[in-house]
């Protein structure tokens, strides 16, 4: 079972005996950080950031999520060395309003988004932010997994409705050329007291298969090779197709397939493939990428989200951050989930960074399960041509009971607007 009471680990906080700043080292969790810096209005310094790389300090997504945090508050000052090597950061208040930013083409839109849906509901005014770049590129979060499992997630603590991710336009990499619109109300407080401890059973999946700028056969083509494996499980799958035309389809051409299982209990979990653009850049032939089918792709989706299925626990891989975050800003209750493991090691250092900020401390149980899997394990050793075994690797589960004390947090933005 992992541990919080472990000496700081390399990049981890220490206190300033001067001030409440606290001081981190390394460009790992840097908009996480950002984003506790926001929310419990502590300054940061994270210093130490990339000093041995050939390209020393701040990577130009970096710096560009630090001007997408100064449009989306007032008061924010940023200090960035001459290096790009230490960074100082004075948090200000969230203003919220109509924001529009351009991410670029290094790194997607999800990247920029997943961080500011932590306080998309803590500004003065409704945030209405319109992102642009490239909606879907295999390495993070695509906008169809934040629509689809991190809204949800978010939506189960506001009181209010109208969270909304619209997809205006679609990009894939190398050029880009998407953009959505991600709009959030601004409340007051969250809710508390939850208790995320009931997986319930797979009743359902659903999924979205989506074509820009290539044939339309080939999102039917990832929805028949995964519905090939997916309804030995389950009948009830159906997989939508999204076919983008004209100026709405971006600059460069792609396709991606999204996968979401739903439980009885509204227990959520995802999976996604996206094709890759190819390497025209590549000098060596030899290790020129090859190029996956819809079939490679739609098999892949799949079975990763049977793993996901088969790893249990109440929030989708990838949320945990979120959830235990909203527990923290929770109102003075205890808050439980249930998560499965083994716990990444980024979530570990999200939850240390939630007791540097906050002061609050999970406590962490082991949960054994009495009731067998959710998922019907008759066919794990049925061979695929092109991917054997589907219970290969599979392993016992591994769950714990996260438990804390929330912290009774309160817009003030809005009181101060």
């Amino acid at each position: 079972m992992p541990s919080l009471t472990k000496p700081p680990t390399p990049g981890g906080a220490t206190l300033s005996t001067s001030s409440r700043l606290l001081s981190f080292t390394g460009h790992h969790h840097l908009r996480h950080r950002l984003i506790l810096s926001l929310l419990s209005r502590r300054p940061i310094k994270i210093s130490s950031i990339r000093p041995d790389s050939s390209n020393p300090g701040l990577r130009p997504p970096e710096i560009s999520f630090l001007r997408l945090v100064e449009k989306l508050t007032q008061g924010t000052r940023v200090e960035i060395s001459y290096t790009g090597t230490s960074l100082l950061f004075h948090p200000g208040v969230l203003s919220g309003g109509n924001v529009t930013h351009s991410c670029g083409e290094e790194k997607s839109v999800g990247w920029f988004l997943e961080p500011v849906l932590a306080v998309g509901g803590f500004g003065k005014k409704d945030l209405h932010l319109t992102l642009k770049g490239v909606t879907t590129d295999g390495k993070g979060p695509s906008v169809d997994v934040l629509r689809t499992s991190g809204l949800p997630h978010l939506a189960m603590f506001l009181e209010k409705d109208g969270l909304e991710l619209r997809i205006t336009k679609r990009g894939h990499p190398p050029l880009g050329g998407g953009e959505v619109t991600f709009s959030c109300p601004s409340v007051k407080s969250i809710k508390s007291g939850f208790d995320f401890t009931n997986e319930g059973k797979v009743q359902k999946i659903r999924g979205i298969a989506h074509s820009v700028r290539v044939s339309p056969q080939l999102a039917n083509r990832l929805v028949a090779a995964a519905r090939s494996v997916l309804n030995r499980y389950i009948p009830d799958v159906y997989i939508y197709t999204d076919v983008y035309r004209g100026e709405d389809s971006g600059k460069s051409p792609g396709y991606a397939l999204t996968l979401l299982s739903t439980s009885t209990t509204q227990v959520l979990h995802s999976s996604e493939s996206a094709s890759s653009p190819p390497s025209s850049t590549t000098i060596d032939p030899s290790r020129t990428q090859q190029q996956q089918t819809p079939e490679d792709l739609a098999l892949l989706a799949a079975r990763q989200l049977l793993h996901e299925i088969r790893r249990g626990g109440c929030v989708d891989r990838g949320w945990e951050w979120l959830v235990t975050l909203m527990l923290v800003l929770g109102g003075e209750d205890v808050g439980r989930v249930k998560v499965g493991g083994p716990f990444e090691s980024g979530f570990i250092q999200h939850l240390r960074d939630l007791k540097s900020f906050f002061g609050t401390t999970f406590k962490i149980k082991p949960f054994s399960p009495s009731l067998p899997n959710t998922v019907n394990t008759e066919e794990e050793d049925g061979d695929d041509e092109k991917g054997g075994k589907l219970g290969e690797g599979w392993k016992e589960q591994e769950l714990f009971i996260l438990s804390c004390v929330g912290t009774g947090y309160g817009n003030t933005a809005r009181r101060m607007g």
